[in-house]
């Protein structure tokens, strides 16, 4: 097997030298390591490039020590010296940049881990924030890596007009199988970028390998990712957000556990047991486990709650997506007086439901609620995953593109 190179590892390999004398920012966090295991910034600060003139933050902060929907500070990096733009404040307006904020550097370098999910909001921030550089006459390098789920499975349905948000910014799958430099190339099309966009692309990446088979160990991306299999179940896992069961914060396994105080755990692995059966007779790629645990923090924080614990088997059988809504179906069906919807703002919107915001449109929520049609919304994601691969096929970076086949003005280092 090719050993993994990533976009950051080519660029102090290759391309630090394009950077000296330039003052550029960084776009990244506490997952943008190199091979060794070193933070970006302090490698290139290490390198013929030098430190960075900026550092930029995307939600939970540079470092990842904000929770989810916590406003992160402006601040100074105590390593380098350099300043700290947050990109995730206290309103939907602090999430995308002013052009003006890169007035004093030359270019912008994004070196984010993504973890290959719609509603995973890294990909909004650096897609902005290249946006907003390119229009104030910046270069933008996106430093590529893997998409941990693969880049071949494609799930759900698309996000309908009206449904937009920082968690459904752009018209995508749930699962969409494209790496952060693929999705920028894509946006970079759809939206006209002007020219000055790069993206340094891995070598020894297939589309078919997870993240188990890269060879590198996982650094957390945000605070509620702890391990590449906690990435596997997030684009289901993501849908209890939007519910008064508890998604696992607070635990040491979030996403892995789900439930509620009162709720009867055997009663509800059965009827997920049934419904999974039913959707896809086989093998799942997953095991619910009947338990009980107590959050720490956030939803029924202090309280004993009965629910399921789900252990990843074969990430290559596992469709997280559809999981999650026969898990949100199961809760509904064996606990209703569990489960019922969140009601605060989710990602500073106040006028939609969150699993609207997060399926996409109401029809998820309606056939719960009704408890009728969930089969035919889920059989309805099929236009919607056979029209995006089509799509991105020219787009795709692994294997390589044909000559001319990108959108116009983005370079592949």
């Amino acid at each position: 097997m090719i050993p993994l190179t990533t976009g950051l590892d080519r660029l102090l390999a290759d391309g630090a030298r394009r950077l000296a004398g330039r003052p550029y920012a960084l776009l990244a966090h506490g997952a943008s390591v190199t091979a060794e295991l070193m933070p970006a910034h302090l490698a290139l600060a290490r390198s013929a490039a030098g430190a960075p003139a900026l550092l930029v933050a995307p939600e939970h902060g540079y470092y990842g020590v904000e929770q989810d929907m916590v406003p992160s500070e402006s601040s100074a990096d105590p390593w380098t010296g350099a300043p700290i733009a947050s990109l995730y404040g206290d309103s939907a307006e602090s999430l995308r940049p002013d052009p003006s904020l890169f007035d004093d550097v030359e270019l912008l370098v994004v070196d984010l881990q993504d973890v290959g999910s719609r509603y995973y909001t890294y990909a909004a921030t650096a897609i902005w924030a290249a946006e907003a550089a390119l229009a104030a006459g910046r270069e933008v390098w996106v430093l590529d890596r893997p998409n941990p789920l693969g880049g071949e499975a494609i799930e759900g349905g698309t996000v309908h007009p009206g449904f937009e948000s920082f968690v459904g910014a752009f018209a995508l799958p749930v699962r969409h199988g494209l790496t952060l430099g693929e999705l920028v190339r894509l946006e970079a099309r759809r939206r006209g970028f002007p020219e000055g966009l790069t993206v340094w692309r891995m070598s020894g990446w297939e589309r078919g390998r997870l993240w188990e088979e890269t060879g590198r160990p996982w650094i957390a991306p945000s605070p509620n990712m702890p391990t590449a299999a906690t990435a596997a179940l997030y684009p289901g896992g993501c849908l209890v957000e939007a519910t008064t069961l508890s998604e696992g914060r607070g635990t040491t396994r979030p996403f892995h556990l789900v439930g509620a105080p009162g709720v009867d755990p055997v009663r509800v692995a059965g009827r997920l047991a049934e419904r999974l059966a039913r959707d896809a007779p086989g093998d799942p790629g997953v095991v619910a486990l009947p338990t009980y645990f107590r959050p720490g923090f956030q939803k029924h924080a202090g309280s004993a709650c009965g629910g399921l614990e789900l252990v990843v088997t074969d990430g290559g059988r596992l469709r997280p997506y559809r999981l999650g809504v026969h898990l949100l179906a199961a809760f509904a069906e064996a606990a209703p007086e569990a489960f019922g919807w969140r009601d605060e703002p989710y990602e500073f919107v106040a006028d939609r439901p969150a699993i609207d915001l997060l399926t996409g449109s109401e029809a998820c929520r309606r056939a719960l609620e009704s408890g009728d049609g969930l089969e035919e919304w889920i059989a309805g994601w099929r236009s919607d995953e056979e029209a995006f691969r089509e799509e991105r096929r020219e787009l795709l970076l692994y294997p390589e593109p044909e000559p001319g086949s990108g959108p116009a003005g983005t370079e592949v280092a």
